[in-house]
């Protein structure tokens, strides 16, 4: 038996779930035209709270306390752009230190957005889900 090919195997991400006055915050990079959760994809040997800790500093130039990431939910989509394959994204919790800036564009995201359910038109099918979710929650606002 054959291991699948890492192309056909689902691209593993991490997203940061920040949710504040019933928004969720999103981001846009210069060559996209929907807007995506923080986060990315993790490096060699890297845990998923590392990588959100890593990319949330890279990206928004915040920081995230280690010590609060908590699980959100998984969100298995087709990726946007990325011809059917397919994106598990691990939405995580987590809060910022204490004296941390706001988050601003850093690196390659380009724009940040504020988003309530009625944006789903903006986000990618993962998005979507993230969207559905906290709504569900009563998180989000409707």
């Amino acid at each position: 038996m054959t291991s699948p090919s890492p192309l056909t195997e689902p691209l593993k991400t991490v997203g940061w779930i920040h949710v504040v006055d019933g928004r969720l915050l999103v981001v846009r990079s210069r060559d996209n035209d929907l807007f995506f959760m923080p986060g990315g994809k993790l490096d060699p040997g890297e845990s998923d709270e590392q990588a959100l800790v890593r990319e949330i500093e890279e990206e928004l130039g915040v920081l995230l306390d280690p010590a609060t990431v908590r699980p959100g939910l998984v969100a298995e989509a087709p990726g946007h752009g990325l011809d059917g394959r397919l994106v598990r994204m691990r939405c995580l919790y987590a809060d910022l230190v204490p004296g941390s800036p706001e988050p601003a564009p850093r690196a390659e995201v380009h724009e940040l957005a504020w988003v309530t359910a009625n944006d789903a038109h903006r986000v990618p099918p993962a998005g979507r889900i993230v969207l559905e979710h906290l709504v569900d929650a009563g998180v989000l606002a409707a």
